[in-house]
């Protein structure tokens, strides 16, 4: 049991970055937002079971937490032993519930995935791959996927994931940077490595497309059920991930196995995940927030995951949560927005099933908070992090904090998050800044650099994430957008994040993006590119109600001047609006009205 005097002595101190305790109550200053000024709580932050956040913050112990594993991160661990074989002690433990649209269906247990992964790393060592090797996997949310990443663990070997929907170029320039000595596919996908030069190896999950491919529905099943998994340190890798950068060839960078510390913390702070916990996160394994929380994360815990093989639709998204009794969500703001749109009725089925729902991936609109929380009788986390170090500030569903309707949220534990202004200087309240690590104090900050690469967003002690936040002097951070994205008009900084809030809450908007458009008297106008829910139409009279909408919510110089009605937005792979497609239209156009 805590000490009460320790426990109120921690709250009064102030915590080791430098901010304000994060229980004080503050009036914003500079934010005039409304919906910033609205305090709420989490789902559960009368649940006295719950560490409060300052209490959590400043006794992280990064020794204590390495302890939580099986393994010693400095003598010998391997990913699927932590992941799957600690676990498989019970036989009837589920690892896995996978379904697909058809309405297909097989659980997994620990036990039989710890047999099935020993099958696949002893494939892998009759094809000549030694710990340190890269195999890559192109697959959908299958149950071959795990098997074939904890195989690949298993075996000490290093995982790439790539995503179903990449063509062949995306695919080479992956395969070149990872110098993968297997690819891991199935039939559908088979024919993307067909052009490509040097492609390695190639083992099919569904049977064999080409004579000289690796038939593992058949293969498999020759092999042993037994395999030591093969011990490895906290610094070698186990993921090689590719960033998703809005300019330029994507990055390769290496994840070792000591940020399994900070997924493990993530699971634990932000997504608290219980033992008795039906958990669902909907983002694809074939992208960091799928990977690192849909696989690696839940599995570390001995939680089963959830994989739906089948296009998203809000009808199957409820009848999964209701059939399979999921309490824990996760997704993108995407995913949710179109719940939204779905209406209110269909949502009526599952209202109050949920206990906690997080989100990731881009910054989630408080009118989504509002809508979750009246339909759903649920909130919404908001969670930040970057496939460069995972989550890193979050509105913590574990720990008892405020919990504030358009903040990103508090630091993790392990993380001294700061704001940093032009010249490497901290800030304080009420100042907008670029987002960064301070790295000397983040103990569960992993990244190193990109592979073979420069990489200048290191220097000076500090990692620069490239996003623009604003520190309330309540310690939370909001976030005002990409430090690309920000808008400037006639001298003031206008975050896109804060119109399309603001513009969300309307009603006739389903998605929005603001941009700032080339204007030789104000330097850049914000103009809004909307799509409209059903049953609305653009006018005139629409505009001129959105602009009066944003000037009563936001302010009076921040509302758009220009709108587009489109029927959809420029997105990456894994749901993120792309801004800068939209910004680039508007320069090649040499900033004309449309």
């Amino acid at each position: 049991m805590r000490n009460p005097d320790q426990e109120q002595r921690a709250r009064n101190r102030s915590f080791r970055n430098g901010l304000p305790a994060a229980h004080q109550s503050v009036t914003l200053g500079a934010s005039p937002e409304r919906w910033r000024q609205e305090p709420v709580t989490t789902a559960n932050a009368s649940d006295n079971a719950k560490t409060h956040y300052a209490i959590a913050y400043e006794s992280f112990d990064i020794q204590a937490a390495a302890r939580s594993f099986v393994g010693d991160f400095k003598t010998g661990i391997n990913v699927c032993a932590e992941c799957c074989d600690r676990w498989a002690a019970d036989p009837d433990r589920i690892a896995l519930h996978w379904e697909d649209a058809s309405g297909s269906r097989l659980d997994m247990t620990f036990a039989q995935l710890r047999d099935a992964s020993a099958r696949f790393a002893n494939l892998l060592t009759a094809q000549g791959i030694v710990a340190g090797d890269c195999v890559s996997v192109m697959l959908p949310r299958v149950p071959e996927l795990l098997i074939a990443a904890l195989g690949i663990w298993r075996a000490g070997a290093v995982y790439q994931p790539m995503f179903t929907a990449f063509g062949s170029k995306a695919i080479e320039h992956r395969l070149a940077a990872s110098r993968a000595k297997l690819v891991v596919t199935d039939s559908a996908n088979r024919g993307k490595f067909d052009d490509i030069e040097d492609v390695p190896p190639i083992a099919v999950t569904n049977g064999r497309s080409r004579n000289e491919d690796i038939d593992l529905a058949s293969d498999l099943s020759q092999y042993d059920t037994t395999y030591a998994p093969v011990e490895r340190n906290g610094d070698d890798s186990f993921l090689l991930m590719s960033t998703s950068g809005t300019t330029g060839l994507p990055k390769g960078l290496s994840v070792p196995i000591r940020a399994l510390i900070s997924f493990r913390a993530y699971m634990t702070f932000a997504i608290d995940l219980r033992p008795d916990d039906v958990y669902w996160n909907m983002a694809d394994p074939g992208w960091a927030y799928g990977l690192y929380y849909a696989v690696v994360g839940p599995l570390l815990l001995g939680n089963a995951t959830i994989f739906y093989d089948g296009t998203f639709a809000p009808d199957a998204t409820y009848r999964v949560i209701l059939d399979r009794g999921v309490t824990n969500l996760a997704a993108a703001p995407t995913a949710y927005r179109l719940l939204i749109a779905a209406g209110e009725g269909m949502a009526a089925r599952v209202k109050g099933k949920l206990r906690a729902a997080s989100s990731a991936g881009e910054p989630l609109n408080p009118e989504v908070i509002r809508w979750f929380r009246q339909h759903l009788d649920v909130s919404v986390a908001d969670h930040y992090g970057q496939t460069e170090m995972g989550m890193c500030v979050n509105n913590h569903h574990g720990l008892d904090h405020e919990f504030r309707v358009g903040s990103t949220g508090f630091a993790m534990p392990g993380f001294r998050m700061v704001v940093l202004d032009e010249d490497d200087q901290e800030l304080g309240p009420n100042a907008p800044g670029m987002l960064a690590v301070d790295v000397a104090n983040s103990p569960t900050f992993w990244f190193t650099g990109y592979s073979r690469e420069e990489t200048p967003t290191i220097r000076g002690g500090y990692y620069r994430t490239g996003d623009t936040v604003e520190l309330e002097p309540s310690g939370h951070i909001s976030f005002v957008g990409r430090g690309d994205d920000v808008i400037t008009s006639s001298g003031y900084r206008i975050g896109p994040f804060d119109v399309e809030s603001a513009l969300m809450e309307h009603p006739a908007v389903i998605e929005v993006a603001v941009i700032g458009k080339p204007d030789p008297e104000r330097t850049e106008i914000v103009k809004a590119f909307i799509v409209l829910a059903s049953g609305c139409e653009q006018s005139k009279a629409l505009e001129e109600e959105l602009r009066q909408h944003v000037r009563s919510r936001l302010s009076a110089h921040a509302y758009p001047r220009e709108f587009a009605f489109v029927d959809n937005l420029p997105k990456t792979p894994s749901g993120k609006i792309q801004r800068f497609i939209l910004r680039n239209a508007e320069k090649a156009r040499g900033g004309d009205p449309d």
